[in-house]
């Protein structure tokens, strides 16, 4: 649950306004950005000034040859101006330089927070989050996203910075030179205000849709790299083209629309600008014939128009560049106002003594409000004790693993480990007293001494290769040409199925939790694999509550307890033994489980006459 104070909540600002709150931390260097911007702006304002002061004394000079009067061009007069000019170029350069620097860093800076921010949220959302989203859409926002945002600040914020301050500067130096020109100049800037907003507005949800694309085509991108293997076997890869085809080109004419929007601002600046630029080379002109302005007046406010014209065409191309920055960052916000799980109960609890008795008390479950799954479930299972839990699918087998590692609260009811509600424990807290086997292994991009190290943070390496002799994973490892240090790709692709499922059994082992939870443990190996791994568990299983999550029913043959859900209820529980005898739904399980596959009839044999 996001608490109203929390930076993450749904504002009710747009996502520009939300941007700028992300500099708020960063005032310091972003106001010496901006005094650097001043005194860079300053320093190339006074070019024009100097430039028409050299002018007005070549012209006086000239004017003066000609009348045959000395002294003629004081041509060490206009040196110095020029010299003048130069160390005013250079130190606006060295202002600008450290600006740019500086703003970089800024920028590089917020996007950082900005990762730590998504990378924590993504921390505390629920599963729930992540069964509605695809993966490839939730990378998209952390990476493609923040990426572009953080281009557009880099492209965008010291050029704004200069843009605003060059704008102001200009606008009182024409007022110096000349209010009238000044306001003819002026004239044109309602009018380009107005059409970059309208244009601006255009082009922002086109951005949004162009990023929608871009997260949705990743997203089919992930998806079918993640099954190519099935892609091929089933002949489906023409089909997965032309639906990549297709998101493609949803993706181009996002993009297409979005470019084309945001480039028609820049042009249409340029136009009225030049219009401006030529109004007031005609007034001016005028006014020099009246000698209400000399030569060097106009030479400098012509210079000051342009230098005027051109941040106002600059803010509104940044404002432009701005609605893609803009739409990848609401996308970010999306994701960072997302409901969070339940915060962790303070002070929490803590059992005293881990025994590893579970208990569960009416406990009632729902994925979805009106789909009900799990209803008014009682089970109590003792320490040391080895539970199995059987049953069709979707009868709620995994569910409940998910609930004891709270992955998911429950609706009602209470789960209890040696006594204490779990919802009054710390998710960490809960889940380090637990060992965890799913059906679908997980290996990370590294040796399989670090990926069995996973399970126990600081593991030697003899209780690495402890754990990985205690679940028959040790003989395997030894055969590899690297053994315990044998680099794992991201597919782990140079080790089978059932060498995957026994590295991470012996991670969970490494672990040393009170309750083992082994949710179809044994489904991706062979037979032979299957009994090394039921000796393993049998042995390490000793004195830890265990919940074993199986289809194959003869993993299950001496489970302390076997319980039968259907639709989310209990069935029926007890021995193998005790339900078989009982004739009900396990020992139809078992006898479905047990049978023969039959042999289709065969065909009678062709007579004479056939």
């Amino acid at each position: 649950m996001v608490s109203p104070d929390s930076p993450d909540r749904a504002e009710s600002t747009g996502p520009g306004r939300r941007l700028l709150g992300l500099l708020r931390p960063h005032r310091s260097p972003v106001a010496l950005a901006l005094v650097l911007g001043i005194a860079g702006i300053g320093c190339n304002a006074f070019g024009p000034l100097l430039l028409g002061k050299a002018t007005d004394l070549i012209v006086e000079g000239v004017l003066t040859d000609s009348q045959n009067a000395p002294p003629g061009v004081a041509f060490g007069r206009v040196g110095e101006v020029l010299l003048l000019l130069l160390v005013l170029y250079v130190a606006a350069s060295l202002f600008m330089l450290v600006q740019g620097r500086l703003v970089s860093a800024v920028v590089q800076k917020v996007v950082f927070e900005l990762r730590e921010r998504a990378e924590e949220k993504l921390g505390r959302l629920p599963l729930r989050y992540f069964d509605r989203h695809p993966a490839g859409e939730v990378l998209s926002r952390t990476t493609n996203d923040v990426d572009n945002l953080q281009q557009t600040l880099q492209q965008t914020l010291a050029e704004l910075i200069t843009s605003v301050i060059s704008i102001v500067t200009m606008l009182i130096l024409m007022l110096v030179i000349s209010p009238s020109l000044a306001l003819v100049m002026l004239a044109s800037v309602p009018v380009s205000a107005v059409l970059a907003a309208w244009i601006s507005k255009r082009a922002q949800p086109r951005f949004t849709d162009q990023w929608a694309a871009t997260g949705a085509m990743n997203a089919y991108v992930e998806e079918m790299y993640t099954g190519h293997s099935l892609v091929k076997a089933f002949g489906r890869r023409e089909q997965a083209e032309r639906h990549f085809d297709a998101q493609n080109e949803a993706l181009f004419r996002a993009g297409a629309k979005a470019q084309f929007a945001s480039g028609t601002i820049e042009p249409s600046m340029m136009f009225i600008a030049n219009l401006g630029y030529v109004a007031v080379a005609v007034a001016g002109a005028w006014q020099v014939v009246r000698g209400t302005l000399t030569l060097g007046d106009v030479q400098a406010f012509i210079l000051y128009s342009r230098q005027f014209s051109q941040p106002i065409v600059q803010v509104a191309s940044v404002a432009g560049r701005l609605q893609s920055g803009i739409a990848s960052a609401a996308r970010v916000f999306t994701l960072l106002d997302e409901r969070e799980q339940a915060p962790d109960p303070e002070p929490p609890a803590r059992p005293g003594e881990v025994r590893g008795q579970v208990r569960f008390d009416r406990v009632s479950f729902r994925y979805s409000p009106e789909t009900p799954l799990i209803e008014d479930l009682s089970l109590t299972v003792e320490p040391g004790s080895t539970v199995a839990i059987v049953g069709p699918t979707g009868a709620g087998k995994t569910t409940l693993g998910n609930l004891l590692m709270r992955f998911y609260e429950v609706d009602k009811g209470r789960i209890l480990l040696d006594g204490t509600d779990i919802a009054s424990m710390t998710r960490d807290d809960l889940r380090a007293r637990f060992g965890l086997v799913l059906q679908d292994t997980w290996l990370f991009g590294g040796t399989i001494a670090e990926n069995i190290a996973y399970g126990q943070e600081g593991a030697s390496r003899e209780e690495i290769v402890a754990a990985a002799r205690a679940t028959c994973a040790d003989r395997f490892i030894r055969t590899l040409p690297e053994g315990y240090d044998t680099v794992l790709d991201d597919e782990s692709s140079g080790v089978s199925a059932g060498e995957k499922q026994l590295i991470t059994v012996a991670r969970a082992f490494l672990a040393k939790p009170a309750v083992l939870v082994l949710d179809e443990a044994t489904s991706s190996v062979d037979t032979r694999t299957e009994v090394l791994i039921q000796r393993a568990m049998n042995t390490l299983r000793a004195g830890r509550t265990s919940f074993v999550i199986a289809h194959r029913l003869s993993t299950i043959r001496d489970a302390d307890m076997i319980v039968v859900m259907d639709s989310g209820r209990i069935v029926e529980r007890g021995t193998h033994d005790e339900l078989v005898r009982e004739q009900g739904a396990y020992a139809r399980l078992h006898a479905a489980r047990a049978a023969p596959a039959q042999e289709p009839p065969r065909a009678a044999p062709l007579t004479a006459g056939g």
